[in-house]
């Protein structure tokens, strides 16, 4: 089986992103997407695509010309306008199937963490989640996909034997390209026969969630608690710094587990991926799926009573200290409080 497949991977090339969209406006990180696709594919010398699926949504392609596409495969039907799993995944896999692609590459969002896998399942090929550094095996065109793994080691993957080669991507890890007004590509349309009767669900309503609260994405300074806070009542402490701070509030996986902060505020490899120009780590030890939501910080403070914790190995400063006492402390010396 492995000799067969090995014989048919010349057949796959080129690099294909999925554009994912909701409501007729393109996701971020399709654009960090399509730059870190674009320089793959000028790597290989190959085709830089990206597949775009939904309905009414033809006027987005410009925009992925713009952000570096070669080809825009547009798939547009009625029963796509909402996302779906049985139809977005009958719609892919047909595409993937018919074009053969050597990588595509799916942002880490609840859609393409969704998706990837059962287009990785129907078509019969490995999938790697949440990687966080893509590279080309020299000699070998073979894609390398790095991503957090056990004890807070990295581990590099690939997929030798079976293409396409397909990974989510985290958002926020990857650089998003300028755009540029002047690059067109071409638009091709595809006709894929989905059916009402073959999908087993029906949206009856869209609820949108309206909660900003956390105000992570784009925030210039986060400050975020973990276990080491202690309690839910104690994380006034972290939201009154950030206050002062003009900051937004943050939270480790242990915490959002423990129901101290709501999941709009985790960052790590399951939450978000920021970039602040200043990052303060209160409590947090550090192990490497936290760190890997938060390594472009341009200044990462960290917090910490004990001082072999993985977070000070990152941080540019570290305060080695309980952070019950530091941040009442930096919080009266902030305001200008010398009483």
């Amino acid at each position: 089986m492995e000799s067969q497949l090995s014989e048919n991977i010349g057949q796959y090339k080129g690099v294909l992103i999925f554009a994912e969209q909701h409501d007729g406006n393109i996701k971020e990180c399709t654009f960090e997407l399509l730059g870190e696709g674009r320089r793959l594919a000028d790597e290989l010398g190959e085709e830089l695509g990206v597949i775009l699926v939904g309905f009414e949504i033809k006027s987005l392609t410009e925009s992925l010309f713009g952000y570096g596409a070669d080809k825009v495969y547009l798939i547009n039907d009625e029963n796509l306008k909402y996302y779906q799993t049985e139809a977005y995944t009958t719609a892919l896999a047909a595409a993937i199937t018919k074009y053969k692609p050597s990588i595509v590459l799916f942002g880490a969002t609840i859609t393409g963490l969704d998706l990837a896998p059962r287009i990785a399942t129907r078509i019969q090929t490995g999938l790697v989640a949440h990687t966080v550094a893509l590279n080309i095996e020299k000699g070998s065109r073979i894609l390398l996909q790095t991503c957090p793994w056990l004890a807070g080691h990295m581990a590099i993957i690939k997929c030798p034997h079976h293409r396409p080669q397909i990974c989510t991507v985290l958002p926020g890890t990857m650089s998003k390209p300028t755009f540029n007004p002047n690059l067109k590509g071409e638009a091709v349309e595809l006709n894929i026969d989905i059916k009402r009767e073959d999908i087993h669900t029906k949206v009856i309503e869209v609820i949108k969630d309206n909660d900003q609260s956390s105000g992570l994405e784009g925030a210039e300074i986060v400050v975020a608690g973990g276990r080491g806070v202690g309690s839910a009542e104690n994380f006034r402490l972290i939201e009154e710094l950030a206050k002062v701070l003009g900051g937004a509030v943050g939270a480790s996986k242990a915490v959002v587990d423990a129901g101290w902060r709501p999941e709009s505020c985790l960052i790590g490899q399951t939450g978000k991926t920021i970039s602040p120009r200043l990052y303060i780590a209160c409590g947090i030890s550090g192990e490497i799926q936290h760190m890997v939501g938060v390594q472009k910080s341009d200044i990462i403070i960290a917090i910490n009573k004990d001082s072999e914790s993985p977070i000070f190995n990152m941080a540019t400063y570290g305060i080695v200290g309980d952070l019950h006492q530091v941040v009442p402390l930096l919080i009266q010396e902030l305001k200008g409080d010398s009483s």
